[in-house]
């Protein structure tokens, strides 16, 4: 039986109370080891809603008094709390609060102060151990109110998330440990009605905090934290816009630490392998796992997309090489009515991109995937080749030339979509990936501002069409009056007069006015102040972006991914088996299946990170190492931690074990107060100089402290 660890009397925070001067008593959450999710975010939205009362902008909670209950809480919970649920819980209160309509701005600053207690409490904690609790994920597998926090965690190979072929990132709230079973499709969660339900579910909560609680947990199916039931903390806080969350240094080196595989979730591919976070290890890791790591997904999909533009590449200029035949030659027309055999390699690479999309966006849910920007893109290439194939379908049907040629005009479109996705690895880097974010903002603004600029323009084009109706139709002031709101001004002062000689000029002044000078600078001042109310947290909004690629690509709960096109070869073979075979025979042969058919992409990986380690630019997981034990003939010297030792902590398994094959328990490194509001992250040498002065400074201890033992033995004899 698990044993419950009890933290400390909890200490209690003196904020002002706002109906007084006065101060009034606030405790702080009393959180056990044991207690579930559940209980973890009300205690705590308590303390939050007890301290949090007041305006407050972010950088207030952050530098000023407002903000000393909230260090407060983060000493309490570094010191005396060790269930591994926190950070989850403050990121989703986070999420609550953020979403909230409060005209007095009170949610956003409890929303502010959660985001902020979550990364402090990462800084006081080692790397290992941020690691742990980011990565955590909260069971299902358990009723609710007796969840185990360390389901996911435990080294046992029954814990941590089943491996499912179809289960959703953010998939259904009934999702229970048994799901491993399931071969079944399952169904994406709309991203309004995942907010919806996300909104619901902790506003039910947080309502009902001095409610009774056996009441609360009498009803399972009515558990309000269900729905982030397999999610970890990384993943709350992608879908509550937490993005200074992510942009801290910790937060990051753990998202890199994911890029670079460096921290995988899948070290072997086996019918009842589990889904839970570790440090990559070469000598134990199964090489195919290396088909996960985001960053290779990427580099094979710049790959598939090049391979992609040239098959597109191709089939146009046949096309256009037997309409020109065509046009010389009668005799060759039927030509345009067969499918060539780089026509047929495009539909199927084109049916294989269409498959990943669609698994890509069962397996991350509508959230992950609608915020990168790149999978719109891929939406309207899919949209625009659907309509290629059916008109080219029915035109070869009907024996129709018109409508093949029309069938190839809308395939040209899809270059406009198709060249920027391939470029779309840009975007990984800071500059590029910075513009994006300021793209999509003005982008958004200037729609908004358009509505406005069309009413204007219907108002304006329908007096003028009904003043000038002797001398100009509909379709002919429709053009001349969006050449003049597009700068061509002149035009307005030529026909004035032959619109009608009393109203024409003054009306055609106004509109000129509005259009040329008031609308357009207008608009062009909205657009450079979004432009500049995006760049001012350019750091953020690009780190935000990239850890949701990352995420997306990499906290899948399918167990085997195909690449594209070998994916269709996976579709074609197991797709009718699934009627005739049990579950793990199914999935053991798409584990066989997958290491034939990626056997070759396997190599080049393992060629590629053969030649980084010898050129000695590989980091791996030497990174994620922390502060290690300093040992003098094999004894351990170990600084104090305060943080409350306890056996039923997570544990991410290590990459480099002891000789006695135990993870290294590594002590919280001592921060100063400063340093935990930072907003830039050190650099990579100035980490290292600290850590080398910190051991320096160890090590400088323990010789005085053998040269002093040494002086007494020598005045004993």
């Amino acid at each position: 039986m698990p044993i419950r660890v009890k933290s400390k009397p909890a200490p209690v925070a003196e904020p002002l109370s706002p109906q007084s001067g006065s101060f009034y008593h606030t405790e702080l959450p009393d959180i056990l080891h044991g207690d579930d999710f559940r209980t973890v975010v009300k205690k705590l939205s308590l303390y939050i809603a007890d301290v949090v009362y007041t305006p407050s902008t972010f950088e207030q909670l952050r530098t000023t008094a407002a903000g000393d209950p909230l260090r407060t809480l983060t000493d309490h919970l570094s010191r005396n709390v060790t269930n591994p649920a926190i950070v989850n819980a403050l990121l989703a209160l986070r999420w609550h609060y953020g979403t909230g309509n409060d005209e007095s701005h009170v949610s956003e600053a409890r929303a502010s102060a959660c985001e902020i207690v979550a990364w402090r409490f990462l800084t006081r904690l080692s790397e290992r151990e941020a690691v742990e609790f980011c990565l955590y994920e909260i069971p299902g597998d358990c009723p609710s109110g007796s969840s185990s926090p360390h389901v996911s965690q435990n080294a046992n190979p029954e814990d941590g998330t089943p491996s499912n072929e179809r289960t959703a990132l953010l998939g259904s709230r009934h999702n229970n440990g048994n799901s491993h079973l399931d071969e079944r499709p399952g169904h994406a969660v709309a991203g309004s009605m995942r907010r919806s339900a996300l909104l619901q579910s902790v506003s039910k909560l947080t309502m009902s905090m001095h409610g009774d609680d056996d009441e609360e947990d009498s009803d399972e199916e009515d558990d309000p934290t269900a729905p982030f039931i397999h999610l970890n903390a990384l993943e709350i806080a992608a879908i509550a816009d937490a993005k200074r969350f992510l942009s801290q240094h910790i937060v990051q080196k753990i998202i890199t630490g994911i890029w670079n595989g460096d921290i995988i979730f899948w070290d072997n591919l086996s019918v009842h392998t589990v889904k839970k976070p570790r440090f990559y290890n070469p000598r134990t890791a199964d090489p195919f796992s290396r088909l996960r790591v985001p960053k290779y997904l990427k580099a094979y999909e710049v790959l598939f997309f090049i391979s992609f533009l040239g098959l597109y590449y191709g089939v146009l200029i046949e096309h256009n090489n037997l309409e020109h035949d065509v046009h010389e030659h009668k005799e060759v027309l039927g030509k345009l009515f067969q499918v060539t055999v780089t026509e047929t390699l495009w539909y199927i690479w084109f049916a294989a991109f269409c498959y990943d999309e669609i698994s890509e966006y069962l397996d991350a849910g509508s959230i992950f995937y609608a915020a990168d920007v790149w999978n719109m893109f891929d939406m309207i290439m899919i949209a625009i080749g659907l309509v290629f194939v059916v008109m080219r379908g029915v035109g070869i049907h009907y024996g129709s030339e018109s409508l093949i040629s029309t069938a190839f005009d809308v395939l040209s479109l899809e270059a406009l979509f198709m060249v920027p996705r391939i470029f779309s690895i840009l975007s990984l880097s800071p500059y590029w990936g910075t513009l994006i974010p300021c793209l999509k903002a003005m982008g958004k603004d200037f729609l908004k501002f358009m509505v406005l600029v069309v009413i204007i323009y219907l108002g304006f084009l329908t007096t003028f069409t009904l003043i000038g109706r002797e001398h100009f139709g509909f379709q002919k002031m429709a053009g001349t009056a969006t050449k003049i709101f597009f700068g061509s001004s002149y035009l307005g002062f030529d026909i004035m007069d032959q619109i009608d000689p009393i109203f024409g000029p003054p009306l055609m002044l106004i509109f000129i006015t509005l259009s040329s000078i008031l609308l357009m600078g207008s608009l062009t001042g909205m657009l450079s102040n979004s432009f500049s109310r995006v760049i001012q947290h350019a750091r953020e909004e690009y780190l935000f972006v990239y850890s949701i690629y990352v995420l997306e690509a990499s906290t899948s709960n399918r167990l085997t991914h195909f690449y594209p096109p070998f994916n269709l070869v996976a579709l074609v073979i197991f797709r009718p088996l699934r009627l005739l075979m049990r579950s793990d025979d199914i999935r053991q042969a798409r584990i066989v299946l997958l290491k034939v058919t990626h056997a070759p992409i396997v190599g080049a990986i393992h060629l590629y990170e053969y030649i980084t380690v010898k050129l000695g630019n590989g980091e791996g997981f030497e990174n994620f190492r922390g502060p290690r034990a300093k040992t003098l003939r094999g004894k351990a010297f170990r600084q104090p931690d305060s943080r409350p030792q306890s056996g039923h902590r997570p544990q991410l398994p290590s990459a480099r074990p002891t000789t006695s094959g135990a993870p290294i328990n590594t002590p919280a490194p001592q921060r100063h107060e400063d340093d935990e509001d930072a907003g830039d992250a050190p650099t990579d040498v100035e980490v290292r100089i600290s850590e080398l002065t910190a051991k320096i400074d160890r090590l400088t201890s323990l010789v005085l402290s053998l040269q002093t033992g040494a002086g007494l033995d020598t005045v004993r004899t």
